[in-house]
């Protein structure tokens, strides 16, 4: 069932943008097709806890609204591949900083709790710390 869009009735950019990007997963979706066009079950293992009736509407909302390109591949068994057009990769993009924010905000960035000298071995994390942004992924 897909959601009806409220254009015209946007207050901001960020309406706008929360009304596509809206969906626990979603965002984890953007990311991980980020790296490279994914088969429906790669994507399943790539969001552990998102159920097949979800990550189908979800995909096919992203797909309506220009942001997933769905490929399907006259083929035996049947091969369905998702990527990101153009206009995801721009939206990917956009994400960027607040994977950032995410990162030194949430997940204890350089500046919280340094005051002792503890380092990231210590459980604590550095601005230079790379952090998996989906559970499992380097």
């Amino acid at each position: 069932m897909a959601r009806a869009r409220r254009p015209g009735t946007y207050v901001c950019g960020i309406d706008a943008a929360m009304d596509v990007i809206g969906g626990k997963w979603k965002v984890l979706i953007l990311w991980a097709l980020h790296e490279k066009p994914c088969r429906f079950g790669e994507l399943r293992r790539e969001l552990p806890g998102v159920t097949e009736k979800v990550l189908a509407a979800h995909l096919r909302e992203l797909e309506a609204d220009g942001i997933v390109h769905r490929e399907a591949y006259d083929e035996v068994p049947p091969r369905v591949e998702y990527s990101l057009t153009e206009r995801g990769e721009t939206l990917n993009e956009a994400l960027g900083p607040l994977g950032d924010w995410g990162k030194e905000n949430m997940l204890g960035g350089a500046s919280a709790n340094t005051l002792d000298g503890a380092s990231a071995a210590a459980g604590q994390m550095r601005e230079d710390d790379d952090v998996a942004l989906i559970a499992g992924r380097p």
